[in-house]
């Protein structure tokens, strides 16, 4: 393989698509490298006005530092938006709580070489231009470890059933869920049609 220059666009998601972005039809165990994010976190009704604020935000700090980096040299392409799930303390089935009381953490997936430097400078020329995020978004390295995955096809509202699936399997094979859900959406809900929705559904287990 030819090494890359920094010139070279980077693509993540082809990059990774058959390891840590594999979307199989069954359930699998992957083990998932500690991988560096962009994130916000909030609470509230999935799709509500609080969460589009701080989607919109996340995405306008993305899009503003993978220009900033291409006008310096080393380009990459955005990756697909990810997010983390979770209830209240102590919550063990999330289809059970108000989906108000949910918590989430929205990501895109961003190369080793963008550091908090590239961020500051985003946010400072998001506010220049009158575009101050809602939130300001961070940047983390999120450790899963090993986890069950699989792809989940239709909509949001018909994700128990895959998440079904996947604890079965993960039970079969002496493991349990812990930490957050975690969704990668491969679709946009916005020109697909609910059933023809492809979302990998990842979750860590012990």
């Amino acid at each position: 393989m030819a090494k890359k220059t920094k010139t070279d666009k980077v693509d993540l998601y082809n990059e990774l698509k058959k390891t840590d972005y594999a979307a199989p039809k069954k359930p699998v165990l992957l083990t998932i490298k500690p991988a560096h994010y962009l994130t916000v976190t909030g609470q509230g009704e999935p799709g509500g006005e609080r969460f589009q604020a701080c989607m919109g935000a996340l995405f306008e700090a993305a899009y503003t530092m993978k220009f900033t980096s291409k006008f310096a040299g080393r380009d990459y392409k955005v990756c697909v938006p990810e997010g983390q799930w979770w209830g209240p303390e102590g919550c063990t089935d999330l289809c059970k709580v108000p989906r108000d009381q949910w918590n989430w953490k929205l990501m895109i997936r961003t190369p080793g070489f963008i550091k908090q430097k590239d961020l500051d400078k985003a946010v400072a020329a998001m506010k220049e231009k009158g575009k101050a995020p809602a939130v300001e978004p961070k940047l983390e390295t999120i450790k899963e470890g090993r986890c069950v995955q699989m792809l989940h096809v239709g909509s949001y509202a018909d994700e128990p059933r895959t998440i079904n699936e996947m604890m079965e399997f993960a039970k079969a094979n002496g493991l349990s869920m812990k930490g957050p859900h975690h969704e990668i959406y491969l679709s946009d809900p916005r020109r697909a049609k609910p059933e023809k929705l492809k979302t990998i559904l990842r979750h860590p287990v012990a």
